[in-house]
């Protein structure tokens, strides 16, 4: 048996539930303790509820109310009686059956058994049946295979059959509690089977769950007239309860699980089997039929939430860089080695607590208990063995081993290329093999790849080359070999790209070299014909003065092979001219806004102006006005009479003016001349103003943030007129560029 790890999703985990959604599943059934001379019968119920305990739902009932119900003739069901009972101890933790090789969740998922244990005593024999019933909401809102789980009840009920009560008879129990895992993909064997006190004949189905309270989503307690909320009163939901829902046509409540082939009961046997392949929750009903001398007398059902969840095995026998044939079987390949090591990958080493290795050498059974082993075989051909983790256990596993010893390959090649020319590597395999033949190469040259024997390759970039060949000849044996080829050829063709050809002095010409192969371990050298030189591969040279010139380039390669190259006459420089200008006035302000332009260029014939984006002149020497003030982009392009052009940019500042001033006195005495104290001038784009004046105590008397408000000789401009004499005043305020202009003063307050 394999040791299995459980990987459970978290949705199916952790569901998000109200504090109603509990239920798991549950049974009821009954003991016949008696038959009386009165023709009565006694009778013990036991109930067990399975709730959840990792969802927060409510508790086991500590009272719950249970009824007893009577068939009428017409199949109608009566009220007889609730039977109030109480919770037996505790509630008792579900413990799955101790599997040795299954490392399950706990602390995710739990379930509890609520017990419960009533007497009914002196309960007439009728030729009609009894029902014992109770009735709770609600599941997990997380079962997949039943419509609105969240919503659904339960009904647990029994029925005591007319031939039963004549008979004493007493239910079947269970043997085993269902178990809370299920893996998905491996083969079921679940014990659902019972055992009868009469040693009555029993047959096992799966049945519907029966559902009772919520179904309409309530959350109040039930009452005598209903069978929704969360417990409904017996008298008020009689007998018969509705089946839960099933999601057709996935499931039904003769395939709960779903899936394809479909999971069976044992008729006879109880049994459940087959290989789940749908994951979640899914509640199942499993009914035991009782039957004596060919009548069935009565029936128990047992209602259960199973989790299928992801499983892997924990104890696997894996053995590494071996060919797993089929499942567990592995092919050990060795060429031209008699003796094999061979590295165990056998998982999960903490749950692996012995090796036993196997290997029939020509009838001797050579035997090994280490994890890893080094087995030498007598030569070539085919040798058995086993391995098994953790013999005579429970969770033991086994590999199956071929070790196949085959003759010897050895890969090699040589190469040779002409070191002065650039062109192909020519490529020849010397590989050899003690099989039949050699059958397949694959060469990789880092930027290629050949499958033939004897390639030929051209690198594109010179270098150390890697070169490398696997060979393997009709036994399937491989074997690499690695080269460096050392790529340094001379070019066959010098390939030169100047950006132009023609260019204005003093010209920027860009010569790009796409001669190959070459890099910086070659020797390059060039000359411009100006009597300059460079020695890098692709140079920026500036010629300076007009005229035409030769390009040489001479290329030496690490393995001194020289090539070389002449372009004649190749570049042609023409001359141009030297932009240049002045201005006046150097200083500008908004209200001095005109600047005159004198060209100052050498050799121009012609004159383009801008003015930022504010006009253009072709004049020599222009006069312009800017419109406003700020910082402005002239620029002047020269015009040669080759045709170049040269351009220079200046930058001219037309500052904001500004010029502000306070009078140092006043006279508020209302003939209408000179009646407020305030600031006069011109400042572009003034804010953030601000005016103080205090007298000679220190006192403000006036204060303002506008610059059109003036002091008029009041306290705040209200009042009394203050008397005469000096007040100090403090201003300040920012300009069109931000910056801040602040001042102080005394002004004379005059009658």
């Amino acid at each position: 048996m394999k040791k299995l790890l459980i990987a459970l999703m978290a949705f199916i985990l952790a569901p998000t539930i109200t504090n109603a959604t509990h239920i798991v599943g549950g049974l009821l059934y009954y003991e016949c303790t008696g038959m009386n001379p009165d023709g009565t019968i006694d009778l013990e119920i036991t109930c067990k509820l399975y709730r959840d305990t990792k969802t927060n739902g409510a508790d086991c009932d500590p009272n719950p109310l249970f009824g007893l119900y009577r068939q009428l003739d017409n199949g109608d069901w009566e009220f007889v009686n609730q039977i109030p009972t109480n919770l037996i101890g505790q509630p008792t933790e579900v413990i799955p059956n101790d599997n040795p090789c299954l490392d399950e969740p706990v602390d995710q998922v739990g379930v509890e058994q609520c017990n419960y244990r009533f007497p009914i005593n002196n309960l007439p024999v009728i030729d009609n049946a009894y029902m014992i019933s109770y009735q709770r909401c609600c599941r997990n809102n997380t079962i997949f295979n039943i419509d609105v789980p969240g919503e659904t009840g339960i009904a647990l009920t029994v029925e005591i059959s007319p031939e039963a009560q004549l008979l004493c008879n007493s239910n079947p129990t269970f043997n085993e509690f269902p178990p809370i895992f299920i893996c998905s993909g491996f083969d079921l064997n679940i014990d659902q089977s019972a055992t009868d006190p009469d040693g009555d004949s029993l047959v096992y189905r799966f049945c519907s769950p029966l559902t009772s309270g919520g179904t309409d989503g309530s959350t109040t307690p039930g009452n005598a007239n209903s069978c929704t909320g969360v417990q409904p009163a017996p008298a008020g939901c009689p007998p018969p309860y509705d089946p839960v829902v099933f999601l057709a046509p996935d499931y039904a409540a003769q395939f709960p699980l779903g899936g394809d082939p479909l999971v069976k009961i044992g008729l006879t046997t109880g049994i459940i089997s087959g290989i789940p392949n749908m994951l979640g929750q899914f509640t199942v009903g499993v009914c035991v039929e009782e039957y004596r001398d060919g009548v069935k007398i009565g029936e128990v059902s047992q209602d259960f939430q199973f989790n299928v969840l992801i499983c892997e095995p924990t104890v696997f026998a894996d053995i590494e860089s071996a060919a797993e044939v089929s499942n567990q079987e592995f092919f050990i390949q060795s060429c031209g080695e008699n003796t094999v090591d061979i590295v165990n990958n056998s998982t999960q080493q903490s749950f692996i607590t012995s090796y036993e290795w196997i290997f029939d050498i020509n009838g001797t059974m050579d035997t090994f208990t280490t994890r890893d082993v080094s087995v030498t075989f007598p030569g070539i051909g085919d040798y058995t063995g086993t391995m098994i983790l953790n013999k005579g256990t429970d969770c033991a596993d086994t590999a199956d081993i071929t070790v196949g010893i085959f003759p010897a390959i050895e890969g090699d090649f040589a190469f040779v290329y002409d070191t002065c020319v650039a062109g192909p590597v020519d490529f020849t395999d010397l590989s050899t093999t003690g099989a039949d033949a050699l059958v397949a190469w694959e060469w990789d040259f880092g930027e290629d790849v050949s499958n033939v024997q004897n390639p030929s390759h051209i690198y594109s970039n010179p270098g150390n080359q890697l070169a490398k060949l696997i060979v393997t000849d009709n036994n399937e044996c491989k074997d690499t070999v690695t080269e460096i080829v050392e790529y340094y050829p001379a070019p066959s063709t010098v390939i030169v790209e100047p950006n132009a050809f023609i260019g204005c002095a003093p010209a920027d010409i860009v010569f790009t070299n796409l001669t190959m192969p070459i890099d910086e371990s070659y020797d390059i050298t060039w000359s411009f014909g100006d009597g300059q030189t460079s020695n890098v591969i692709s140079p920026t040279h500036v010629f300076d003065t007009p005229g035409q010139y030769t390009i040489n380039i001479e290329i030496i390669s690490p393995l001194n092979c020289e090539v070389m190259a002449s372009f004649t006459d190749w570049i042609t420089i023409k001359p141009g001219p030297i932009a240049d200008f002045e201005f006046a006035p150097e200083e500008l302000n908004s209200l001095n806004k005109t600047v005159d332009f004198t060209d100052m260029s050498i050799d121009g014939i012609a004159w383009q102006w801008s003015f930022g984006s504010e006009g253009f002149s072709q004049l020599q020497n222009p006069t312009y006005e800017f419109l406003d003030t700020g910082t402005h982009r002239v620029q002047l392009v020269t015009f040669h009479e080759s045709g170049c052009t040269d351009t220079l940019v200046q930058y001219i500042d037309v500052k904001p003016l500004t010029r502000y001033f306070f009078p140092n006195a006043f006279t508020p005495n209302f003939d209408g001349t000179n009646e407020t104290f305030k600031g006069k001038g011109i400042v572009d784009g003034m804010n953030d103003y601000t005016l103080n004046v205090w007298n000679r105590w220190g006192e403000l008397v006036f204060q303002t943030e506008d610059p059109s408000e003036g002091w008029d000789g009041r306290k705040n401009n209200s009042g009394q007129l203050s008397p005469t004499g000096v007040y100090v005043y403090t201003y300040s305020f920012k300009g069109a560029r931000n910056q801040t202009i602040e001042g102080k003063g005394k002004v004379t307050l005059l009658r």
